[in-house]
This record gives structure tokens, C-alpha cells and sequence, in this order.
């Protein structure tokens, strides 16, 4: 009797961890939203296209079938405008009114009657056909951007979901935000012209780009030092055993620091880089769906830990980019930004450029570049800083175990 009692006791307190939506609905639904954002139909979801359009009310329909409370200016949109300069040395105009680009946030909301509010969200827009931004040099072709960034917006579809069914001690603000390829237009925008009181804002979460969960199973959050709580429980929630990769900065290249910079702590979350990132061959077939569910479930986990504390404290971080090198040439690679190991891993190789042409491959470990040792990517980019075009030098890597050689020009 005591044996099944206690059988008892413990199915009663799995069924109470576990929640409405399953990992086979999240699978469903990832694979539904990700095919839909990432077809040809779209032609890439560049701001102010068609594209754009369609994939704003099919996020807009998500939302609304969920149950989210339209937080928009206009029901679930926010229309915003840019003006463009062609002076590359000044910034764009965003507002709300005036000629240039048109764009759209899709804003919704979870009102469960309480004082703070927990902003979630991915943008949805992409390259289109590729131009400005695109790594892939042919002719005009569709950018699907499945990973970057349908990944990020199917994740905020379906943490929707599961948060609607939940009991919280916060509110949810739920953004898909247009504009992040360009300059962060959307988030800009949203965060100058909330629709929530900002003070009301306890915590950001950013999801860009979490497609692609590789086999060593690594995850970059970055922005763990806008807040003191973050670094005490990152590892606490680790249940899937994923190798953490963190970084301080609440500034980077995505939407969340469109929030920091409110004075909002922010978390930024991130699978990785790859070979088709910014080229046509970010398709949905290369997505990793289960890596998707175990990013999800971590980031319900952080959520459901946090549901007892009241406003966390905020904290400022030097900017990690504020002093990153220039440089005006390229050694033609895609960086592992998730390697923390010494030297700077490849993740990819574009041809044509100068590490194609000394037989570099994808997983060579770049140790150094003309006279200076690379430990990691800041020490890389100040070497890349040396050089300018046509110079020649000597590139040193790893491949396994073996050290190779090559001699480039830039």
C-alpha cells in the first residue's frame, strides 16, 4: 500500500509539471509555422513587400486563434515608417508618419490583471532576394531565412501557447518585430512607442535564430549581466544538458538591444551561425525541431522560475562591441561563435575568397594570422584590423590534431 501510495504521489506531481501543450504539438506547430514563414510565397518577408504583409497576418491569425489580446496601435499591428538616407553616414528616420519604408511589429498580449509585464520576441522579416546583407553572390534569388529568423518567430508562436495555458504572476507581451535586418528598425520603434508602460517591462527575451541546435548540444544567451539573477540560474534550469555559452552585454546585433538600452534587462538567445546563414539555403528542411523544443522548454523553464520574484534589479554592461576592431578586409569564413575553445573555429568557407583559395574547410581552427596569435574572435578581428587590400601574408590552422599553412592575399 505504501509502495502505491507513493506510486501515486509521484505520477500526481509529474502530471502537475507537466503542461497542456506536449512536445508532439510543439513539433506540429513548429514545423506548420517555420513551412508557412519560410516559403518561397513569402519571397523572403523583406519589410515593406508583400511578403512582409503575409507573414504579419499569419502571425497576427496565430495569435488570435491563441487567444492573445490585440496590443498593437492598430489591433495586432504596429505600422511604423523609415526614411532611408542615402548619405551611408547618417541614420535612418523611424516614426510613425512620412514617406520611406513601411513596416509593421505584430504585438500580443496576456493580461493576467498584474503590475509587470514579461516582453517576449523574435523579428520575422528577412533579406527577400537577397541585396544588402546577403553572403551569397549570384544572381537575385529568394532568402527563405528559415533559421533566421522563422526559427525565432515559430519559438514565439508556441511559447505563446504554452504561457496562455499557465497561471502567472505577470502579464506577457508577445512582439514580432519587421525591420531587425536593417538596423533594428522594429524593436527601435516598439520600445520608443510601447504599447505597455516600459516601466511595467520586468524582463526582455529575445529568440533570433535558435534553429539550429548543433550535436554538441550549445546555447548562447547573451545579456547575463544586465541582471544579477541571471547568472544564478541559468545552470539551475539545465535539465537537458546543454552547453551554456554566455555573454555579458546587453548590446548586440538583434532586437533585445532595442530594450537594454531602456534601461530593461534582456536575454538573447541564439543556436549558432552556419553556412547558409544570409544565403538562399536556409531552408526549413535544415531545421533542427527537437533542438528547437529543448530551446523552448529552457526558456519556459527560466520563465516558470522566475514567476515568484517581483522586479529584478537592472544592470549595465560595457558594451562588447563598442570597441571591436576595423577592418576592410575579410578572410572569406563564417566564425563559430559558439566555440570556446582557443583559437577561432570555421564554420564556413565562402569561395572565392582568401581562405578558400589556401584550402580552408569548415572546422579548421584559425591559431594564427601574420604575426599575431589567435586565441579567440576579439584577437582575430584585431589581426583582420592589420591588414588592408592586396596585402600578403600567412595563416596558421588546425585541422585535428594536424597544423597547417598557407600563405593568402586580402
Amino acid at each position: 500500500m505504501k509502495k502505491f501510495l507513493a506510486l501515486l504521489f509521484v505520477s500526481a506531481f509529474l502530471a502537475s509539471c507537466t503542461d497542456f501543450t506536449t512536445d508532439k504539438e510543439l513539433m506540429t506547430g513548429l514545423k506548420e509555422d517555420i513551412s508557412y514563414l519560410a516559403s518561397d510565397d513569402l519571397e523572403g518577408r523583406a519589410i515593406g513587400t508583400d511578403g512582409e504583409i503575409l507573414a504579419a497576418r499569419y502571425i497576427a491569425d496565430q495569435f488570435k486563434a491563441i487567444g492573445l489580446e490585440p496590443k498593437g496601435s492598430d489591433k495586432y499591428f504596429q505600422v511604423f515608417r523609415v526614411n532611408k538616407p542615402t548619405n551611408p553616414h547618417e541614420q535612418a528616420v523611424i516614426g510613425s508618419s512620412g514617406e520611406g519604408i513601411s513596416g509593421r511589429n505584430v504585438v500580443g498580449y496576456i493580461d493576467n490583471g498584474v503590475p509587470y509585464t514579461i516582453a517576449i520576441g523574435a523579428h520575422y522579416d528577412h533579406l527577400g532576394y537577397g541585396n544588402e546583407g546577403s553572403l551569397y553572390r549570384g544572381e537575385p534569388t529568394i532568402h527563405n531565412g528559415a533559421d533566421d529568423n522563422a526559427s525565432g518567430t515559430a519559438a514565439l508562436i508556441q511559447l505563446a501557447r504554452i504561457l496562455k495555458e499557465k497561471k502567472s504572476n505577470y502579464n506577457y507581451l508577445f512582439i514580432a518585430f519587421s525591420g531587425e535586418e536593417n538596423g533594428l528598425w522594429g524593436s527601435n520603434y516598439y520600445s520608443k512607442n510601447s504599447t505597455v508602460s516600459t516601466d511595467s517591462i520586468n524582463y526582455m527575451i529575445n529568440m533570433d535564430m535558435v534553429g539550429r541546435l548543433k550535436k554538441e548540444n550549445t546555447l548562447a544567451i547573451n545579456g547575463v549581466g544586465t541582471s544579477p539573477v541571471w547568472n544564478d540560474i541559468l545552470d539551475k534550469i539545465n535539465y537537458d544538458s546543454l552547453k551554456l555559452v554566455t555573454s555579458e552585454s546587453g548590446v548586440g546585433p538583434s532586437d533585445h538591444t532595442s530594450f537594454y538600452l531602456q534601461d530593461i534587462p534582456v536575454l538573447h538567445f541564439f543556436t549558432g551561425q552556419h553556412e547558409d546563414y544570409h544565403r538562399p539555403s536556409d531552408d526549413a528542411d535544415k531545421i533542427n525541431y527537437s533542438g528547437m523544443i529543448k530551446v523552448i522548454r529552457y526558456i519556459e523553464r527560466l520563465i516558470d522560475r522566475l514567476d515568484d520574484k517581483e522586479k529584478l534589479a537592472f544592470t549595465k554592461t560595457k558594451d562588447d562591441s563598442g570597441n571591436s576592431p576595423r577592418f576592410t578586409v575579410s578572410l572569406g569564413v563564417v566564425p563559430d561563435y559558439l566555440y570556446d575553445g582557443t583559437g577561432m573555429r570555421i564554420d564556413g568557407v565562402t569561395e572565392g575568397k582568401p581562405a578558400a583559395s589556401a584550402g580552408m574547410q569548415k572546422g579548421d581552427i584559425v591559431m594564427k594570422l601574420g604575426d599575431s596569435t589567435i586565441v579567440d574572435m576579439m584577437s582575430y578581428m584585431r589581426a583582420l584590423g592589420a591588414f588592408e587590400a592586396g596585402d600578403e601574408t600567412t595563416v596558421e590552422f588546425k585541422r585535428g590534431e594536424e597544423t597547417k599553412s598557407s600563405k593568402i592575399k586580402f
